[in-house]
């Protein structure tokens, strides 16, 4: 299975700006969220990768992008049914191929020299199959992500086959249905924001489309529930971090972790320790 093209989605009315907000990377040069992330992809070793926008904003994007903005095509999601119908606005696209998937508001810093996507692609490949990458969070958080449960790999301390799916479980039913053994107690897998998925996904999502109730918008978890009954899908355990910059403090959050893990970390260091030991601070905070 060899993986040549990646969807990112950047269309949700609460996410669409966040691709476009400047950060200092790991290298030291100002670029745009979307500008990192498609990096992130290209690094996997994928140059087409289609960008899923509101209409519109094609160009504002492609702005912010300079010269990448020849490995992307942008795909407009007309209708706002959700998450779900913004990976499938993508099928087009896609065709008939397993694809690298990365969600426009969350940015990745891998503790590794080979990046997050890098990872995930290769071993993706190696497995020929679906694969979401997850984290260990603890119970409190579950509100917040979609979740899985599983079985760990025969062998492998970070490899889970994934039986279900479930998005923003509650503490009970985590407990019934997404238990993984080995795990802290008290913890769960929860995506990452990245996977690889084959085309199997798109019929899935289709036929959840055709279904929708008026009004509804329809997630992604649910398809992937769908997916794991269908074929192999597997979760790889990522130690590496990834920030929601669409959160509270996100994108301070990320900014701190690129600059900390890039080339700049001891300037950076020396400058917040002194910020943190100045007296103005320390008064302002009175």
């Amino acid at each position: 299975m060899k993986i040549n093209k990646a969807v990112i989605t950047c269309a949700g009315p609460r996410q669409r700006k966040l691709p476009l907000q400047t950060l200092i990377d790991r290298d030291g040069k100002g670029k745009s969220v979307l500008e990192i992330l498609v990096e992130e992809v290209l690094n996997a070793g994928i140059d087409k990768i289609g960008c899923v926008v509101f209409p519109g904003d094609e160009n504002t994007y492609a702005d912010v992008v300079g010269d990448y903005a020849r490995h992307i095509t942008f795909i407009g999601q007309k209708d706002p049914f959700g998450y779900g119908h913004a990976v499938y606005s993508s099928s087009d696209f896609v065709g008939n191929e397993p694809f690298l998937h990365l969600v426009g508001d969350h940015l990745y810093v891998s503790r590794t020299e080979k990046s997050c996507a890098a990872q995930l692609v290769s071993l993706a490949e190696k497995e020929e199959c679906s694969i979401s990458a997850v984290s260990a969070i603890r119970e409190s958080s579950m509100p917040n992500y979609g979740v899985i449960g599983g079985k760990r790999v025969k062998g492998m301390s970070d490899l889970y086959k994934i039986e279900n799916v479930v998005e923003k479980p509650t503490p009970t039913e985590a407990e019934q249905k997404l238990f993984v053994p080995g795990l802290r107690s008290g913890h769960y897998l929860c995506f990452f924001g990245m996977h690889v998925l084959t085309p199997s996904i798109f019929k899935i999502l289709e036929n959840k489309l055709k279904k929708l109730p008026k009004g509804k918008k329809l997630n992604l978890s649910d398809s992937l529930d769908e997916l794991s009954g269908h074929e192999q899908y597997l979760a790889l355990e990522k130690h590496d971090w990834r920030y929601d910059v669409g959160t509270k403090y996100g994108l301070l959050k990320a900014q701190i972790a690129l600059a900390l893990s890039g080339k700049d970390r001891d300037q950076v260091l020396s400058e917040l320790l002194e910020l943190f030991t100045s007296r103005e601070l320390r008064l302002i905070g009175k």
